[in-house]
């Protein structure tokens, strides 16, 4: 059993350095404006999106001008000055902002699309007004946009796009912006004059990162959004037909590495193959619009996600890109994974509806896929991603705002697999989230599952397995067995000025699946609590001092304990160049694969720093006694990582890091494993629409290289072009000097590192608005 003794001479040293660095200064006085309003008119002229905001129709406009640093400060003066401005026409929103500062100071590059960094000015704003959700947009001086979609408990996903007309002008005082909105990129009530959550949110980098807002920040206040303020005045506003169609070529050609009856190695290329596939969106009013698509290219070829799995005992999921799961998107985000819409891979044809009436938000999505990959999940493990056969996707969404920042819904999914394999999982259930004060939240849910397995007569029973589980009711093999399951989630925050409490509660039971969402574990029952303290110093080189614990238990469903830890983290940010440390202590026991594995521990180190907007470094130290998990025994684990990127010339980026791993045994002092993951992005943007980058990974485990060249010219995120290609290389020990395979045992072995497969591809798409 774990105690908190072991826990004191560490907690010590972090109660020291707390002392130590403590400071009191008192701030200069100035009085914020909390939910500030801004009464929005229509404009009296034409505006042309160029930056320099000279055009008639910014007269009259509704500026909002008092702002405050609410980090590190908290409410104060900002260092810098910030004016923005709102007005509207019948089919745009236009935003700006004068963002004063020294020009020979802004951080800011010309980057691609959603990888501004460095100095930008944000406009948030939540159009229900109910603070659930809300869209959010970052402009630089370059004009380069980011773009996302926030959801109250889950934060931001960046994966979000939305189009509009962005400019930006770096001027004599400093830089400025100046965007379009069409209304018809915009979810909004039908109703004749709108009331909108509305924040400005300038990000300004030197050697603290500074938050300037324009609304004051409560920082006893548990719901981002509640702290925002209002515009007002926008009347009479539709989204006009609100069609759009975006046709798509994709071409392809792909080439693999076959081995011969004679032991031969033969490069072999397919012949190329090309696609036509259509998309449309209807926006039926403001608030209802209906999505449907025919043989879609659903390809993620901006995702640039590496993900290392050495060492993991589950598989690993990626982020959605694809624009056709765009609307609505936060409906679908519930405490429990439920919908993983990457799980819906190559479908032949999908259609979606989504809603907002009210204080009622509906969604449909139905899809037959080609090829739908599944988890099967276990109390320790999961089975990785299966590769499934044709089958239709129902999914159902409805959610109600109860007032400010409380919810209700319910969500129901289900998945039947064609004759071929005659399966199905289905998933029914309810979530809630009630705000019962400013400081503290409860978030619930709770879900049933019902599955149906296929038979074995088809390819999916291979590699399964065939164990017992649920008290050997049942087998892993399948069989056509079928069982009902259920999941259950609560969790409590409470969140205050420097103080951060929660307790999380969830079970799963041996047979819940959710085939349309991403479980990897089940049969479990966590436990877990979460404290956090904050010191923040006024003046100084030490801008704060963060304290966390983390306790979590674990247990299987029949009440043994799998899995018992504390996490003690401390965390201080520095006010010289953006440099911050992170030191966390980790001890645990765990019971895995039939083996009682007792004083685990863990130390971490991480530290990171940006110095200019030209270099940023970074790098993290593990070390401990650790599980290495598929070898059934405790390893001295060192894990050392590097990052650092690079800005040069405003527009050429090269981001490289390493990830080193080292394995072993306690009992023998051999090497368990021992590898390490290499890999760089290196990019040119020509201009805010046409780049070019490489991505190069390698995996020292595997022996194998990874090859990503990608050209692209992006007019808006659905109006598009890319040409490029993937190649993976492996390296072969069992060759001849012709790097062909051995024929004969007494022939010399060489290494060569072959070319297993390549891919060629080229996509076309245009979005049509009419």
């Amino acid at each position: 059993m774990i105690t908190y003794k072991k826990l004191c001479p560490k907690l010590t040293i972090i109660i020291l350095l707390f002392i130590v660095v403590s400071s009191i200064s008192a701030s200069e006085e100035y009085t914020p404006v909390f939910h500030p309003e801004l009464q929005v008119t229509k404009t009296n002229g034409k505006i042309k999106i160029d930056g320099f905001l000279k055009d008639r129709g910014w007269q009259g406009a509704a500026e909002a001008n008092h702002f405050h640093e609410n980090s590190p400060g908290d409410n104060i003066k900002p260092i810098v000055k910030t004016r923005a401005f709102i007005t509207y026409n019948e089919t745009h929103l236009f935003l700006s902002a004068i963002c004063y500062d020294n020009p020979e100071e802004i951080r800011s590059t010309l980057s691609a699309r959603d990888r501004i960094g460095g100095d930008n000015i944000g406009f948030f704003f939540d159009t229900y007004g109910d603070a659930t959700w809300a869209y959010t947009i970052n402009v630089n001086s370059f004009g380069v946009q980011a773009d996302g979609l926030w959801s109250d408990g889950f934060g931001g996903d960046g994966m979000f796009d939305l189009v509009f007309e962005s400019a930006g002008q770096v001027t004599d005082s400093g830089y400025q912006v100046e965007l379009a909105i069409p209304f018809t990129s915009l979810r909004f009530p039908n109703v004749e004059e709108q009331v909108w959550r509305m924040q400005f949110w300038r990000h300004h980098y030197r050697d603290v990162h500074y938050n300037i807002t324009w609304a004051a920040n409560d920082r006893n206040e548990s719901n981002w959004l509640r702290n925002w303020g209002y515009i007002k005045g926008i009347k009479n506003v539709k989204p006009g037909k609100g069609i759009e169609i975006i046709p798509a070529l994709t071409s392809t050609r792909a080439s693999a590495l076959l081995i011969n009856n004679d032991s031969t190695l033969t490069f072999n290329n397919d012949d190329p193959e090309a696609k036509l596939s259509l998309s449309g969106k209807y926006s039926i009013s403001s608030n209802v619009t209906f999505d449907a698509t025919i043989n879609p290219d659903f390809s993620n070829v901006e995702t640039d996600r590496y993900q290392i799995d050495v060492n993991s005992a589950t598989a690993l999921s990626y982020p959605e890109k694809r624009p056709f799961f765009q609307e609505g998107s936060d409906l679908y985000r519930t405490r429990l994974n439920l919908v993983y819409t990457r799980s819906i891979n190559i479908p032949d044809y999908a259609a979606k509806l989504t809603a907002r009436l009210g204080s009622y938000s509906i969604s449909y999505l139905g899809a037959h896929d080609k090829k739908s990959p599944f988890i099967i999940p276990f109390e320790e493990t999961s089975s990785g991603l299966i590769e499934g056969g044709k089958s239709f996707s129902n999914i159902l969404r409805v959610r109600k705002t109860l007032g400010s920042g409380s919810q209700v819904g319910l969500l129901f999914t289900d998945r039947h697999w064609d004759e071929d394999y005659k399966g199905s999982n289905s998933t029914y259930g309810t979530d809630a989230t009630f705000s019962i004060s400013k400081q503290l939240t409860l978030r619930a849910q709770i879900v049933g599952s019902y599955t149906k397995e296929p038979d074995s007569s088809n390819d999916l029973a291979d590699g399964v397995g065939d164990e017992y589980f649920d008290d050997s009711t049942y087998t892993t093999a399948f069989n056509s067995e079928s069982f009902d399951g259920y999941a259950t989630y609560a969790k409590l925050s409470y969140v205050s000025s420097n103080f951060v409490m929660s307790s999380t509660v969830s079970e799963y039971s041996p047979t819940f699946r959710a085939d349309n969402g991403w479980i990897t574990r089940n049969g479990r029952r966590d436990f877990r609590m979460y404290f956090e303290y904050v010191h923040r110093i006024p003046k100084g080189l030490i801008e704060s001092f963060d304290f966390e614990l983390n306790p979590i238990q674990i247990w299987n469903t029949d009440g043994d304990k799998k899995y018992e830890a504390i996490y003690a983290s401390t965390w201080v940010s520095t006010r010289f160049n953006q440099l911050s440390f992170l030191y966390q202590y980790m001890t645990r026991n765990e019971d895995f694969a039939g083996t009682y594995y007792d004083n685990l521990w863990r130390h971490y180190i991480r530290f990171n720093t940006s110095p200019s907007e030209l270099l940023t470094v970074g790098a993290s130290l593990i070390y401990g006694n650790l599980i290495a998990y598929g070898y059934n025994t405790v390893g001295r684990q060192t894990q050392a990582e590097l990052w650092i990127d690079l800005n040069l010339f405003d527009r050429v980026y090269y981001e490289t890091w390493i990830s080193h791993v080292k394995s072993d045994s306690l009992e023998t002092g051999g090497e368990i494993f021992n590898g390490f993951v290499y890999g760089s992005r290196i990019s040119y943007q020509y201009n805010r629409k046409l780049s070019a980058r490489l991505l190069v990974q390698y995996d020292d485990f595997g022996k194998e290289w990874d090859f990503d060249p990608l050209i692209t010219y992006k007019i808006t995120p659905f109006t598009l072009f890319y040409l490029g290609s993937s190649n993976h290389l492996e390296k072969f020990d069992d060759l001849n000097r012709d790097g062909n395979r051995i024929a004969h045992p007494n022939e010399t072995q060489y290494s060569h590192n072959k070319l297993t497969s390549r891919q060629f591809f080229m996509k076309l798409q245009y979005l049509f608005q009419l």
